[in-house]
């Protein structure tokens, strides 16, 4: 296995599983955005964008959809177990949060990013960045409404790929300076994800192969 990976961006949610699971996989380190900063990417992934994960003829560009794969396909090889059973009860549960971490969570967040960082400054937009900044904050009330009762996790009562997905649009929301404005409830669930299992191995495995000269 192996995927390409840019520091902290969606495809930290691959790495993360892959670091939960205790699977074996390779790492390449890629300047964000890679499609200007190393255009010979473009060779493997068309679309220039992160991540890009191959397992043997397997090919994927969706982070949340590779967490999935992970997660089902090792399951049983897996340190841990970051999947649900599909006929037990939380399995709608679990898929849902799997997709909302990126659809819901981790898009308007984009924008914020795009509007406030990445272009230039001409071009930046702080009111469509303040704007979608809301937008996503209102939508993380869901995340709260789960954990309401003191549950410690989104479903299954543990930690699973579900919280990988959402864990990462946290971590995004702290890297924009948005964890600051999510609910008492919220903040300490990201504390809980800096500590469960893979977290601290993809951030350790990021920083060691970002200190790789790229060949």
């Amino acid at each position: 296995m192996k995927l390409w990976h840019c520091a902290d961006a969606r495809s930290f949610r691959p790495l993360w599983a892959l670091e939960a699971l205790g699977l074996t996989y390779e790492l390449e380190m890629l300047p964000f955005p890679p499609r200007f900063l190393k255009p010979e990417y473009l060779q493997t992934n068309p679309l220039g964008t992160i991540p890009f994960f191959e397992d043997g003829a397997t090919h994927m560009t969706e982070s949340a959809a590779i967490v999935e794969y992970l997660a089902t396909r090792y399951r049983a090889q897996g340190a841990v177990d970051l999947a649900v059973d599909v006929a037990g009860p939380d399995y709608g549960a679990w898929l849902n949060w799997l997709h909302y971490g990126e659809a819901t969570l981790t898009f308007p967040q984009t924008l914020v990013l795009r509007y406030t960082r990445l272009e230039p400054e001409e071009r930046r937009q702080p009111k469509v960045a303040a704007d979608y900044a809301r937008w996503f904050v209102k939508r993380t009330v869901a995340v709260e409404n789960a954990l309401a009762g003191g549950n410690d996790w989104l479903c299954a009562g543990r930690f699973t790929a579900a919280d990988i997905s959402v864990g990462y649009a946290l971590l995004l929301a702290n890297t924009l300076g948005l964890g600051d404005e999510l609910a008492p409830v919220v903040q300490d669930y990201w504390q809980r994800l800096k500590s469960a299992p893979g977290f601290a191995g993809a951030k350790a495995a990021q920083r060691g192969a970002s200190a790789i000269p790229a060949a």
